[in-house]
Parts: C-alpha cells; sequence; structure tokens
C-alpha cells in the first residue's frame, strides 16, 4: 500500500500496524504552532505517553524534506518544537510540501489524510477547525470539516475551538455527513470549555460503542469520518460564560491586525494564552491527554 508513496512509518508503528495492534495518530500541528517551546515539545511527548499508558502505539505525524513520517523520534520532535520554519499543512499544500520537498506539520485535515495512506483509523487532537465568524463576508471554513466528511477516520477531540461560529460549524458537519458524537454528555463541548450551549447530535458513553459505529459505518459503505467530542475534564476546564469575554476580545485583536487565513487560529491560542494568565493553556493540555486516553481506548476496541 505504502511503497510507492513518500511515507515513511517509524519501526514501531509499521509492526503494530502489521500485527493488527492498536495505533493513533496524532498531530504536529500543536508542536509547531500551537504552543510555546518547551511546553509544546513537553506536551507531545506527554500525549504520546498517554496513549502508550492507554494500550496503543502514538505515531505522531509531520513532513520532514517532502517525506511523510508517521512516528517521530525524540531527536525529530524536539528539532520540530525548536524550529520555526515549518509549513502548517492542509490538504491544500500537503502535496506541495512533498513536492517542495519541505517542512511541515499537520493539521486536522492533514494529519486525517496521512493516517489514512498509513492505515490508522483513529486520531486524536485538541479541538477541531470549523466555520470562522463573519465566514458570510469572508468564506473562511477550515477544511478540517470537509476532511470529515469524506476520510475515514474516527477524530477524538474537545469539540470546535471556541473561537469559531459553533452553530454554523455544527449545520456544516450535518450537511457533510459527518456523525458528531458527544461521549458520555448530551452537550456539544467547546475547547476549554465543556458545553458550548449547543446539543450534541449523537451521544455514546464506551469506547466499544464508537467503535460499533466505526464498524457500521465501513459495512454500510458510508465514506467520511467520525467525530468523537470528548468535553475537557470538569476540574480544568474554564466556563464558557467566564471565557466568552477573552475570545471575543483575541478575535477582535486578531481582525484589528489583519489576521487571516491560517494565522487566526494560532494567533487567537497565543493572545488567550495571555489574556487568561496562562489558564488557557494548562487547560489546553488537560484536554489533549483526556482525548488521548480516550482515543487510545477507541483504537484497541476497533482492534479487538
Amino acid at each position: 500500500m505504502t511503497h510507492d508513496l513518500p511515507l515513511d512509518l517509524s519501526p514501531e508503528v509499521r509492526a503494530a500496524l502489521g500485527r493488527g495492534a492498536p495505533v493513533v495518530a496524532l498531530e504536529s500541528t500543536i508542536v509547531t504552532h500551537g504552543m510555546p517551546y518547551p511546553d509544546n515539545v513537553s506536551t507531545a511527548r506527554a500525549v504520546e505517553a498517554a496513549v502508550r499508558k492507554g494500550g496503543a502505539v502514538p505515531a505522531t505525524i509531520a513532513v520532514l524534506g517532502g517525506r511523510i513520517r508517521v512516528g517521530l523520534s525524540e531527536d525529530e520532535l524536539e528539532a520540530l518544537g525548536r524550529g520555526s520554519g515549518a509549513m502548517k499543512l492542509s490538504r491544500a499544500d500537503l502535496a506541495y510540501a512533498v513536492a517542495m520537498r519541505r517542512d511541515g506539520s499537520t493539521t486536522v485535515a492533514a494529519t486525517m489524510i496521512c493516517a489514512h495512506l498509513a492505515g490508522i483509523r483513529v486520531f486524536a487532537t485538541g479541538g477541531i477547525g470549523g466555520v470562522h465568524r463573519g465566514m458570510e463576508t469572508t468564506l473562511d471554513v477550515s477544511a478540517d470539516l470537509d476532511e470529515l466528511g469524506r476520510t475515514p477516520v474516527t477524530v477524538v477531540c474537545a469539540g470546535a475551538k471556541a473561537l469559531l461560529d459553533l452553530p454554523r460549524t455544527l449545520e456544516y458537519l450535518e450537511t457533510r455527513g459527518v456523525p458528531v458524537v458527544g461521549f458520555g454528555t448530551d452537550r456539544f463541548p467547546a475547547f476549554w470549555s465543556r458545553d458550548s450551549g449547543l446539543p450534541a447530535p449523537l451521544r455514546l458513553d464506551s469506547a466499544a460503542e464508537v467503535a460499533a459505529l466505526m464498524a457500521a459505518q465501513r459495512r454500510l459503505g458510508l465514506s467520511g469520518g467520525v467525530l468523537v467530542a470528548n468535553p475537557v475534564p470538569e476540574a480544568d476546564e474554564i466556563p464558557g460564560s467566564e471565557i466568552a469575554a477573552h475570545i471575543d476580545e483575541a478575535v477582535a485583536d486578531a481582525a484589528r491586525r489583519g489576521v487571516g487565513g491560517k494565522g487566526v487560529t494560532p494567533f487567537v491560542l497565543a493572545r488567550m494564552l495571555e489574556l487568561t494568565g496562562g489558564r488557557s493553556l494548562r487547560t489546553n493540555v488537560a484536554l489533549i491527554l483526556n482525548n488521548a486516553r480516550l482515543a487510545a481506548e477507541i483504537a484497541a476496541a476497533a482492534a479487538g
């Protein structure tokens, strides 16, 4: 499947896939654009450890020198975290980075593509992208949503990032036929907060139930992935009523400075770090670890 592709699986990932063991894909944008150094690298390592503790093999994905790397070494992860020249890759520029032999970190969309090429069915991330505020004039809709509608990878997240237009994001996912599952909740989470104020379209309460949904989707020949919205642990959340004003200020700052496109999310995340006195970063780390643990359970259930 992979010998003609610019795709390099680490020996551990290749062996796990070969014996049908659970593997969880992990993105690398958090390392290059999501957190400051050294928090980015320490968080990435902690996420990998959480996947291992859950009984699965972690596969952090990035593009290095034009090769899609599935499973990074300690040195590669450190270099990616320290560096500043990596592209932020989505579907639109993944092939460019490969052709031009560039380095790049993978967003949700690009990670899904690469995971599917490698034969990995479960992916853990922090929060997905979605429909941005003011999309009626900017047409700014994350490629993550269309990728969920076409690529058969289950994405475990803490909902969509709270800086987005969440009602429209859910409407778009419904239009693309994506099952959106609230894990153990009837409410759709909003990244830093457990409740966006919106209902979750579906609810499941165990990893085995998610694996059963994945299997049914495949049997029915339905294209696309599954979105599992896993609320941040209650002890670590920042309630929506508390964080809403900070989000509004950060989004307004981005608009005033002319930040658009791919630059909006990393700018807002960095600004939120300042406005919350570091609390948003602690919550971000907690939710990613929580998602990694659940993804490992789902991957194990799906492999069983």
